[in-house]
């Protein structure tokens, strides 16, 4: 199993008003850290992309709660670079399961943590 815990701050994208340049950054930003941090840590742990199931669950860690429409909504760019880091797309008919918790962390502090299991049955 791979766990990364990484400082990175995720918004519900339903309820942010900015201009669509600033959501494009981060979104780029978001995507591009996960893909190669993911990308470094994979081959210490043997996970290549294959016909195996790959449970992955994302966990966002902030002062507050998101209700659970927006949860998953916050972690599209997340989800993006870590299908791109495993060569594969984000969409129903691939390898990929995906699972979204939170957590409540201290005031002005926010990460991501990751974590991607093998399982043991093929697709």
């Amino acid at each position: 199993m791979i766990s990364l815990l990484l400082a990175i701050r995720t918004e519900s994208e339903a309820n942010l008003h900015e201009h669509r340049m600033a959501k494009a950054k981060r979104t780029k930003l978001q995507r591009s850290v996960i893909k190669n941090r993911i990308g470094q840590v994979r081959k210490d742990f043997g996970l290549w992309y294959s016909s195996r199931i790959y449970i992955v669950t994302l966990t966002r860690i902030a002062p507050r709660y998101l209700d659970d429409d927006n949860l998953p909504r916050s972690f599209k760019a997340i989800r993006d670079g870590v299908a791109d880091a495993l060569g594969t797309d984000d969409s129903a008919r691939s390898n990929l399961r995906w699972r979204y918790a939170q957590e409540k962390g201290p005031p002005k502090r926010y990460a991501v943590r990751i974590q991607i299991e093998v399982s043991g049955a093929s697709r």
